[in-house]
């Protein structure tokens, strides 16, 4: 890949900063012991895991003792899901959830409903937001599991999750999951709130750190029943050796994202403004699915009877990275569940793009992007 390339795809995974790399290269040299060994290089590790560990929970306003260290953000929220509705079976079997979820958490309430669970779907708006109102006619005594995103990976929009986190422990017995691994680093997200999430997904990857790396991290002790049997790891809710230089590394992306995060959100305003401008002078051709009510990071549009591999293709020939709406679902052809459910003119449907900022991105690659960006689609589309 060339040097000059902009890279625009953050929200499928990020470039590692140096203070990360270079904290996880000293680990894997130094205190590469298993930290569960009783000599004295297993204690150093333990000692380091814990203090990563000790670091994420300051973070999050919670105790180190509920912070679990997983591979990332598919296994935590697979683990958050399967671990806290099997458990909870003596209360009921509803499991609530939302239409644009990820996958991770899609395919999981889908096995889950297959096993005999009772499952519903909030829908969402224009904007990709829930309804309060649907939330609170569709919680029940017998809700077990609330699940959503607090970010949505496609097209940004943010969901109400502390309002709707009263709506659920007022009505029920639910514990309610946040998927924050599009949000943390980008917007406010802890326990520190009277009322809020009982578990919250992170993803390294998505911060600057390593991919294998993840949290899911409780408000309190929880009843919970072990996705990984084995040697008691994780407090017995995930065997396995514990890989202490991704929890390092982790705890260090995460404190160094949470420490820029506010410099970081008005910057990437900035530039959500400045390509929304140009985007708005293409007229009728082109859609904006992101709303400046949504993530700053996350700005999705489609080009009218454009497919997005012909614009990703474009745009990479001039050395410009970006994704079609995600990167999970951008090797299949059928047209992303997120956009079906924001209902939006079938001319639109196959052009999404979304650009996703992250710390490595300048004024400068704004400015090219913005340059380029009108090359392809007065190539693609001839003058506006």
């Amino acid at each position: 890949m060339e040097v000059n390339t902009i890279y625009l795809d953050n929200s499928a995974t990020t470039k590692p900063i140096k203070e990360v790399m270079q904290a996880f290269m000293v680990v894997n040299e130094q205190y590469y012991a298993n930290p569960a060994s009783i000599h004295a290089m297993g204690v150093e590790s333990n000692e380091l895991l814990m203090r990563a560990r000790e670091q994420v929970a300051d973070i999050l306003h919670t105790e180190a003792k509920n912070v679990l260290f997983t591979s990332g953000g598919t296994e935590s929220n697979n683990t958050a899901i399967f671990g806290l509705a099997r458990s909870n079976t003596h209360k009921g079997n509803h499991i609530l959830t939302t239409e644009i979820e990820h996958p991770s958490v899609l395919e999981s309430v889908k096995q889950l409903e297959q096993d005999g669970f009772d499952v519903e779907y909030l829908q969402v708006d224009e904007n990709g937001v829930i309804s309060l109102e649907e939330l609170r006619t569709k919680v029940r005594k017998d809700t077990i599991l609330v699940s959503m995103m607090h970010v949505n990976n496609e097209m940004g929009a943010i969901q109400p999750i502390f309002e709707a986190a009263k709506i659920i422990h007022e009505s029920s017995r639910a514990a309610f999951h946040v998927d924050a691994i599009q949000s943390f680093g980008k917007l406010p997200i802890s326990f520190n709130d009277d009322d809020g999430p009982d578990c919250i997904s992170i993803s390294g990857h998505k911060i600057h750190g390593f991919k294998g790396s993840g949290v899911l991290a409780f408000r309190k002790k929880m009843k919970w029943q072990p996705y990984a049997l084995g040697g008691g790891q994780e407090f017995g809710l995930r065997s396995g050796t514990v890989a202490v230089p991704q929890a390092v590394a982790l705890s260090k992306a995460a404190r160094i994202a949470i420490e820029t995060m506010n410099d970081r959100a008005k910057k990437y305003r900035q530039w959500y403004e400045e390509i929304c401008t140009q985007l708005r002078g293409y007229g009728d051709e082109v859609h904006i699915l992101s709303t400046p009510k949504g993530a700053a990071h996350i700005l999705s549009f489609s080009i009218r009877d454009l497919k997005g591999e012909v614009i990703i293709n474009a745009l990479q020939k001039r050395n410009v990275i970006v994704s079609t709406s995600s990167a999970c679902s951008s090797k299949q052809t059928k047209t992303s569940h997120v956009v079906e459910a924001l209902n939006i003119d079938e001319h639109f449907k196959n052009g999404v793009i979304r650009i996703s900022f992250g710390a490595h991105v300048t004024d400068e690659d704004i400015v090219k992007f913005k340059q380029v960006l009108d090359e392809v689609l007065t190539e693609l589309k001839g003058e506006f």
